[in-house]
């Protein structure tokens, strides 16, 4: 017979179970997981879907998820996470992007919901499934498993891969929803006009919908009646998850839209008069979400009322070295920040823009992203951006930048009247050379301007100035 000391002595050397996090938060098999085309799909209905997906992936440990259909990205993640595999999710699927995921994952292998799917990797489509199947109860997933790669360009235009662990995940979300009051018991349904395969769509539509027992829309709405449509196919509490440029797009449209419970806005600068302006039209409340791809979200404000941004429960910024660094909470390392920020109390801090955006001219200081507010604010300008010329604007280092150049979208205005209206709200130095007038600018499905398609679009327009002068 063991002694009893050499019982706890084992006991102790025993590997411990780590702590599983349920897939989803949903309690009861009935609950509403999703809505597809209006139509409910439930906890058990959706833990079938995952199983079967689950069993139909391939060998490969690592999935690049390209589901275009909301819901059916989330079961893909779901059953990734289930069958052990790490999801890939890059900001583009461009070729040369898709290269460089083979060499950094060369298992990787792409599932689709696409009958067209381009991408040159080893495809397995979202399969056909049974109608009615159910599972319960929810698997749980150990906290510390892999969940994703989320990646950032890089300064070489190479994918910079970032570990998420599924703990951590949870953690950020959950933290989110307690901050947005979406743990009180209710049934939210999401709307978002965001891709899920974006750090902020993935977090915002998808996770936060899984772990507040929340129900995801599908769809992804992108002109102003659409938006509404989605929005009326899900019951209240309603919320919509959208960027500065849709918001803008939404307000400036004489598109009535069903009540909506709460609005959150990330990706680009906010500025407060559009915040007043859409809680004003849509009788809401609008919270803006801060944080990056590496760090995930970390803080939020109501942009209406504040300039101040309060940082998520346990996450702290210290500034060190020049830079202003994020750790503890949920956030994985220790990380830089890309933005200026003046650090205001433990758990609150200001922006002023991003770190390369700052440009001196002449000795006078401002940021592009000040600029194109000062830009988009004026009465018939419908989008724009000030941005550095390819040839100045090559160098993280902007001392010495002797031009900035803006591209807009105002019809009806011509280059005169907008210079002038420019004049009385940015100093001279600023005005924009060249100021260019495009027919739309070229955002992703985020509402962010990537530069080279934007040097692109502008070059291609002054080329064709030139050929008519």
């Amino acid at each position: 017979m063991t002694p009893p000391q050499a019982s706890a002595a084992t006991a102790r050397e025993r590997p411990q179970p780590r702590p599983g996090i349920p897939l989803i938060a949903h309690s009861r098999a009935d609950a509403i997981v999703a809505y597809r085309g209006g139509v409910a799909v439930r906890a058990a209905e959706f833990l079938a879907e995952v199983m079967s997906v689950a069993r139909n992936l391939p060998g490969g440990k690592h999935v690049l998820n390209a589901c275009s259909d909301r819901y059916r990205f989330a079961v893909g993640f779901a059953a990734a996470l289930v069958a052990g595999k790490v999801s890939l999710l890059p900001s583009t699927h461009t070729p040369e992007v898709i290269r460089q995921l083979t060499v950094f994952a060369p298992d990787v292998f792409c599932l689709t919901d696409e009958a067209r799917c381009d991408i040159d990797l080893p495809r397995v489509s979202y399969p056909a499934l049974s109608q009615g199947a159910r599972a319960w109860p929810v698997p749980e997933i150990d906290s510390e498993q892999l969940a994703a790669y989320v990646f950032t360009s890089g300064s070489t235009g190479t994918p910079v891969p970032y570990r998420k662990t599924w703990g951590r995940l949870v953690r950020c979300v959950r933290d989110g929803a307690a901050r947005f009051g979406l743990l009180d018991g209710r049934s939210y349904g999401l709307v978002g006009t965001v891709p899920p395969q974006h750090m902020y769509g993935f977090e915002s539509t998808v996770l936060i919908a899984l772990q507040s027992g929340a129900a995801l829309c599908n769809e992804r709405p992108f002109y102003a009646a659409d938006i509404a449509a989605a929005l009326a196919s899900v019951p209240r509490p309603r919320i919509l998850v959208s960027t500065p440029i849709h918001l803008r797009t939404l307000v400036s449209s004489e598109i009535a839209l069903p009540e909506i419970d709460l609005v959150l806005s990330a990706t680009a600068p906010l500025s407060q008069a559009l915040a007043c302006e859409v809680e004003e039209r849509f009788r809401t409340e609008l919270h803006e979400i801060y944080g990056s791809t590496e760090t995930g979200q970390i803080a939020t404000r109501r942009t209406s009322e504040t300039a101040e941004w309060r940082l998520w429960k346990d996450v702290r910024l210290t500034p060190a070295d020049d830079r202003t660094w994020a750790s503890g909470g949920h956030v994985e390392q220790r990380t830089a920040m890309c933005d200026v920020i003046e650090i205001t109390s433990d758990d609150r801090f200001l922006l002023h823009g991003r770190l390369a955006d700052l440009v001196n001219i002449a000795g006078k200081r401002s940021s592009l992203a000040y600029l194109t507010h000062q830009l988009t604010a004026i009465p018939g300008v419908v989008d724009g951006a000030f941005f550095l010329p390819a040839d100045e604007g090559s160098a993280s280092n902007t001392i010495g930048i002797t031009r900035v150049a803006a591209a807009v979208v105002a019809p009806g205005m011509d280059a005169n009247a907008l210079t002038e209206q420019l004049r009385r709200r940015i100093d001279p130095v600023f005005l924009p050379r060249p100021l260019v007038f495009v027919d739309r600018l070229p955002r992703n499905g985020t509402g962010k301007l990537p530069q080279e398609a934007l040097q692109a679009l502008v070059a291609k327009s002054l080329k064709r100035v030139a050929a008519s002068e």
